[in-house]
């Protein structure tokens, strides 16, 4: 059978469809004829299409890479003021002639930079705001954290699916990041980045007015914090965290001019209560813990709060219907980076706190992947 033979044959058996992505399939023709057992005209029967999305799944890491390589080289902040040509663009980054063009027009078909007729580059608005890094909207750190952290950490993923237990050769673990940890500052500026958003939705959709004070447990920077200040003049308050924290997050909320309302509030939650205010705040922090530390943290919120204080919780929590694949593959980030840390649902949460003496839970969603619960304390 000649090359044009297989073709034809190859034609006669599968027809070309679309689905409603507009994806090509190659599906079997309907044959009319009975079942048969044979094990060859069994596969012709079977569903064939084309592997667009494995594809694109297996290969979306190259996307993620040249994204967080152009955080790392400043690219967007380059290219913040003006639009520059190739050659200008190539020597201010720092980035080698050899391959700069592919660079470039792949971040440009990528979506993140623009490129006119006459070849010069420029920020598309998106990251123009999220990723010049002198802008105070800037999320580079939450890059720059994964690129240094997650991106290595995963290569474990196998590895700890068939053992559960994390290895032991991690870019950092969450209690050695707070001991001096060469990578500390690039963690603690992740955090920051990472719930830059549902602090900012946080600040806009809790009723802060009916409250005074506000305490962020775990607030690394104090990110959050400044945030709801910032949008909330009347409020006071500060951040819970280990001893070792307090100078990054003293200069951060110095840099905000916040420092005759927010304090820095020093202890171990594991080993120390709470500090009390109207409101605390756990953002990014139940997810890291096994169930026993998740109650116990929430016991001790409780009992910390006033009759009539808040609690809010935020991570991104795991839809009812477990189709979120952000939230599930956060999970198994938990699984690689904590000795017994995972996602939840919002109905967890919710009953976790009920146990823990609260009322009136409710969920609020925050714009980005992180959904928050907030509760009440009776008066």
């Amino acid at each position: 059978m000649g090359p044009g033979d297989c073709a034809g044959e190859h034609q006669d058996r599968l027809t070309i469809m679309t689905d409603s992505n507009q994806t090509p399939l190659l599906r079997p023709p309907q044959t009319g004829g009975a079942a048969t057992s044979q094990p060859a005209e069994t596969s012709r029967q079977i569903e064939r299409m084309i592997p667009s999305r494995i594809l694109e799944i297996s290969y979306a890491f190259w996307r993620s890479k040249a994204l967080m390589s152009a955080v790392e080289l400043d690219v967007f902040t380059t290219l913040a003021d003006n639009s520059l040509d190739l050659e200008t663009l190539t020597r201010r980054t720092g980035i080698h002639e050899r391959g700069a063009h592919d660079f470039f027009d792949a971040l440009v078909a990528l979506g993140a930079l623009w490129r006119d007729a006459d070849g010069r580059y420029g920020n598309q608005p998106e990251f123009d705001y999220y990723l010049d890094r002198r802008k105070p909207t800037y999320l580079g750190g939450l890059l720059e954290h994964l690129n240094a952290r997650h991106y290595q950490n995963w290569g474990s993923l196998t590895q700890v699916l068939r053992t559960g237990v994390p290895p032991t050769g991690g870019v950092g673990t969450y209690k050695a990041l707070h001991n001096g940890h060469p990578m500390q500052e690039i963690f603690l500026s992740g955090m920051t980045a990472g719930s830059l958003v549902s602090a900012q939705a946080l600040a806009a959709k809790f009723p802060w007015r009916q409250f005074k004070t506000m305490i962020d447990v775990g607030t690394a920077q104090g990110g959050a914090a400044v945030e709801i200040a910032c949008a909330h003049p009347h409020l006071t308050g500060g951040g819970f965290d280990l001893p070792q924290v307090e100078p990054v997050f003293a200069s951060y909320v110095l840099k905000h001019g916040l420092s005759d309302r927010l304090k820095f509030y020093s202890g171990d939650f594991f080993s120390d209560p709470l500090p009390t205010a109207d409101v605390l705040v756990m953002g990014r922090i139940l997810h890291n813990w096994d169930l026993a530390t998740k109650n116990m943290l929430l016991g001790k919120a409780y009992r910390a709060l006033p009759p009539g204080g808040a609690l809010i919780v935020y991570d991104p929590l795991i839809d009812d219907r477990r189709a979120d694949a952000h939230a599930l593959l956060s999970s198994l980030n938990m699984l690689i980076e904590t000795a017994g840390g995972f996602e939840y649902t919002g109905a967890d949460c919710k009953e976790w706190m009920r146990q823990a003496g609260f009322i009136e839970m409710r969920t609020e969603p925050l714009g980005d992947m992180h959904t928050a619960v907030i509760a009440r304390k009776a008066l």
